[in-house]
């Protein structure tokens, strides 16, 4: 077992040279079904000696340890280069050479951010809770710079054409926003709806001026063969996005 070219994602975006990111997909590890096979997420009922190999590997590509996130919907930042520790946040910022930051996600959006002089970078996790709550303007925040200053990459996510809702998400969005309307479509079933993930995160990024958003065309619940899906599988792992300053 060895990773490859097919077990991440670089993203596409220009960022300043000197800021590092990755992004994984299922393939490269040695983790076993319903896990298979490149699962970073210690928290799903996978082997956990899989999980600390598997984590083992990604760190040969790493300047440092990540700073690995006890994620739980919410829209706390944390700092990556904090001590170590279980850290209960949703998204991470680094301003020190080498602090990386990490989130894990199977259906949520992960988000990569930086500046364009390549200052300071930060990571989110934002499935529908924390985009409501507010996690994406949390973490432009802590990252201190305008939102002109600012590029952000949309990571690989459930898609449009498959993540089903309630009628109660859509109305808590367009509650906060009307402009929100835009990113739900009937599902062609009573009270259910189709929500665009990555137009609300690019709505909520424009909210507070971050409008040079890449990326955002990936469906995890669709390609079985590279995503995690939770939507699809519920038992499954858990792919990292990772962003460093070096």
């Amino acid at each position: 077992m060895t990773m490859t070219s097919k077990s991440f994602i670089s993203p596409d975006w220009p960022a300043p040279a000197n800021v590092r990111a990755l992004l994984s997909t299922r393939n490269g590890g040695i983790s076993q079904a319903p896990y298979a096979s490149l699962n970073f997420g210690d928290h799903v009922g996978d082997d956990p000696l899989h999980v600390l190999q598997n984590r083992a590997l990604l760190r040969q590509l790493l300047p440092a340890e990540p700073c690995w996130l006890k994620q739980v919907h919410g829209t706390r930042v944390a700092d990556a280069a904090a001590p170590a520790g279980v850290i209960e946040a949703d998204a991470s910022v680094a301003q020190r050479t080498g602090a990386v930051c990490a989130i894990m996600t199977a259906d949520c959006l992960p988000l990569l951010l930086c500046d364009r002089s390549g200052s300071v970078v930060a990571a989110a996790h934002a499935g529908w809770r924390g985009l409501l709550d507010g996690v994406l303007e949390n973490t432009v925040a802590a990252m201190r710079r305008p939102g002109g200053e600012i590029l952000a990459y949309l990571g690989p996510a459930i898609g449009p054409d498959a993540f089903e809702v309630g009628d109660e998400v859509r109305s808590a969005f367009i509650d906060r926003d009307p402009v929100a309307a835009a990113a739900f479509k009937p599902a062609g079933r009573a009270g259910k709806w189709l929500a665009d993930l990555y137009l609300l995160a690019r709505q909520r990024l424009a909210g507070v001026g971050v409008t040079a958003v890449y990326g955002g065309s990936e469906c995890t619940y669709s390609d079985a063969g590279r995503f995690f899906s939770y939507r699809r599988d519920a038992v499954t792992g858990r792919m990292a996005s990772l962003i460093w300053l070096a």
